[in-house]
């Protein structure tokens, strides 16, 4: 490879979540190896790196404007990678993926209304209905096993049912799916958007590990699917995860309703969540621009550790299914066999073992636990076979 993803890279000290924060179990955080919350232990890509330095080199961080060289950088990044023509003026910039998902979760309903949502979901999918004033309305995914790999689909007539509910008035989606790890097909993401529109439902697509694809696997924007799709749409974009940027507080919010954006803008407006700063611009026009090679060898990586995954697991842990794994560096891992909860199992890694995955009962299926691969080789290997380890104990 031409970049280097082994180097093990010392975060402890840098202030990050991941290796710095307190963990349930109030063990030091330093003797544990975290494979929980959803960011990379990689260095990003050098362009990145060196764009961001050119900028802290000229020494005045003032207010930022965000200039035509972004929005250019956004809409030549999906067009040549994913043929979606998107259009400068339904593009809203925010601080990240999470507010701008809350603004639009609170453009488009108001309080005790429905958002229907595949279950598992990301965890703040659950807290931004919630600050909403809403309630979720959740229809469970549907898990096929064979040969310890888990596929994953959906219940159609359960999700129809709750889009068909007078009070449901959102549809949320996370394309590619985390935690599960899937992406959804062109057929699937029409056939979503057909029954939005039949019940007359704002999707709102969450796509920030949009390209974080697997190999055989191939990332569509809902937008993308039809002008039918785009039109009953609101997507939420970042290169955050894929770039492993996310403290430099940048994503987009992209509509093509004008009347929507005027709502958006509203609530943007409301909650003050407009104002990005100047490494945010800089680094999503560098990753947009010159990033295609890094993210390429990344994407390779993170699969080797997923392959890795699955034959430890294979060998030790043959009753814990493993979902295919289509997309993002988080695998999703069925502990159901062992008796135990999730909330239990994490407890007993991070005590005993000293390892830390994520807890699935956060992510609404208590039967799961979710590990995070985007580390280099020799952290990923020594983590997983603490994990195998404990769970063999139990």
């Amino acid at each position: 490879m031409k970049y280097d993803f082994d180097s093990v890279v010392e975060r402890r000290g840098s202030s990050c979540v991941k290796w710095d924060a307190p963990n349930p179990e109030a063990v030091p955080p330093e003797d544990i190896i975290p494979m929980w919350v959803a960011d990379m232990d990689f260095r990003t890509a050098p362009c990145i790196v060196n764009a961001l330095r050119k900028r802290a080199e000229h020494g005045v961080f003032g207010y930022t404007y965000v200039p035509d060289s972004y929005y250019d950088a956004v809409i030549s990044w999906f067009s040549r990678r994913r043929g979606w023509k998107i259009k400068k003026r339904w593009i809203l910039y925010t601080t990240a993926v999470v507010p701008a998902l809350s603004v639009c979760v609170k453009a488009f309903t108001e309080p005790g209304d429905k958002v229907v949502m595949l279950t598992p979901a990301y965890n703040c999918f659950f807290s931004s209905v919630r600050s909403a004033g809403c309630i979720s309305s959740e229809s469970p995914v549907i898990y096929s096993k064979k040969d310890g790999i888990i596929s994953v689909s959906v219940d159609w007539e359960d999700l129809e049912m709750r889009c068909k509910e007078p009070e449901a008035k959102v549809l949320l989606l996370c394309n590619p799916h985390n935690p599960v790890g899937r992406i959804w097909s062109r057929e699937e993401l029409g056939r979503f958007g057909e029954i939005a529109r039949r019940n007359g439902l704002v999707v709102l697509s969450d796509e920030i590990h949009c390209e974080l694809e697997m190999p055989g696997h191939r990332f569509t924007p809902f937008a993308a699917v039809s002008e039918e799709n785009l039109s009953c749409s609101v997507t939420m974009n970042s290169p955050s995860k894929s770039f492993n940027t996310a403290g430099l507080q940048i994503a987009n919010i992209i509509c093509s309703n004008h009347e929507w954006r005027k709502k958006i803008s509203r609530v943007i407006d409301t909650y003050e969540v407009g104002n990005v700063g100047p490494f945010g611009v800089v680094g999503l026009e560098a990753a947009y621009n010159e990033g295609e090679e890094w993210l390429s060898e990344l994407n390779s990586y993170i699969w080797d550790n997923y392959l890795l995954l699955r034959d430890i697991f294979g060998k030790e842990l043959p009753s814990c299914g493993i979902t295919d794994l289509q997309a993002t560096y988080l695998a999703w891992v069925d502990i159901s066999a062992l008796g135990k909860s999730s909330s239990e199992i994490v407890s007993h890694l991070i005590r005993d073992e000293k390892v830390r995955p994520g807890d699935g009962a956060i992510y609404g299926d208590d039967r799961f636990i979710r590990i995070n691969l985007a580390c280099p080789r020799t952290l990923c290997e020594e983590g997983l076979r603490r994990i195998a380890r404990g769970l063999k104990q139990i």
